[in-house]
């Protein structure tokens, strides 16, 4: 199934209608390729040349969100993040703390453990968000920090 039919039919299940402007902010989240924050689909669809107003954007998302097609991410830089997940892999994040950039990352060992745990404690998972943040390996470089002290999690 289509993101598109998925939408559409979460909204026809909840009697809401599909549009022209649920329409063109679905297609303006699809064609971000990476995560996004309101600001950043707000110039996606004025570059599309659509006219959207920021409270139909805001009124939007929690339905992409609750027909599992995007979902919050992650707080970066006092900024919401979303990413698309319909489509793709479960992963995690690390966030750099001084750039802001956003580092992608699958580990089956840590998907096993989790789902290992949820199991042993008779726990039933629907979402999972790990995230670390930190530095990058150039921002780290710049500010001389060492992966390898033993400071690594300590705040200065």
């Amino acid at each position: 199934m289509k993101g598109k039919d998925k939408f559409k039919q979460y909204l026809k299940n909840r009697n809401l209608k599909f549009t022209p402007e649920r329409k063109d902010i679905l297609e303006a989240v699809f064609s971000l390729n990476s995560h996004f924050d309101i600001e950043q689909l707000q110039q996606k669809l004025k570059k599309m040349n659509k006219k959207i107003s920021r409270a139909t954007v805001y009124r939007t998302l929690p339905l992409l969100i609750e027909s599992n097609l995007i979902k919050e991410t992650l707080h970066c830089q006092s900024r919401v993040k979303y990413e698309r997940i319909y489509g793709h892999l479960p992963h995690d994040h690390m966030v750099c703390l001084r750039c802001g950039k956003i580092i992608e990352f699958r580990n089956e060992e840590i998907e096993k453990l989790q789902m290992d745990t949820c199991r042993d404690k008779g726990f039933f998972p629907v979402e999972h968000r790990l995230g670390i943040k930190g530095y990058c390996k150039e921002c780290a470089e710049k500010l001389k920090l060492d992966i390898n002290s033993k400071k690594v999690y300590s705040k200065k």
